[in-house]
């Protein structure tokens, strides 16, 4: 069992992310779900969605959240996923802007879905950021949007 003493930082931040990407490229990311209920807690036992067996023991001073980054290494990460998974639901409004959106979802290496005509694009951040990265096909109306209650994976 491994045990996780400290939160390296967030995965949004700069370095982090740029690491995370590669990672996540050749499918070494990890994720840790951990119930809100759970999130005020320094001290847990718990397995990752990988099936790793871990101890968080978190020091005082820090505390768990979404988008943690609690292991990071050359050939591995995990990182916390705190309460429901929630998506966003991207539906084109033709089949170029369907194509151009999945041009954008594949190299951003989004985790998504489908769901009849539309796109559920796997939230792991706000969801205007996003919005940002498809652009025009936002700012434009020709991909409406909507963020999705927690699913569970099929």
């Amino acid at each position: 069992m491994r045990v996780i003493q400290r939160v390296l930082g967030n995965r949004s931040e700069a370095g982090l992310a740029e690491r995370l990407h590669h990672l996540e490229h050749h499918g070494a990311v990890d994720i840790l779900r951990v119930p809100s209920a759970d999130v005020a807690r320094r001290r847990l036992r718990a397995t990752t969605v990988g099936g790793e067996e871990i101890a968080l023991a978190l020091p005082r001073d820090q505390a768990l959240f979404d988008g943690a980054v609690l292991v990071l290494d050359d050939h591995h990460a995990l990182v916390a996923r705190v309460g429901a998974e929630r998506w966003l639901r991207l539906v084109p409004a033709s089949i170029p802007d369907a194509l151009e959106l999945g041009y954008h979802a594949g190299n951003l290496h989004w985790r998504i879905r489908f769901d009849g005509g539309a796109i559920l694009v796997a939230l792991e951040g706000p969801a205007e950021d996003y919005l940002v990265r498809l652009g025009a096909l936002i700012e434009e109306g020709r991909v409406a949007h909507s963020v999705d209650a927690a699913a569970e994976e099929g």
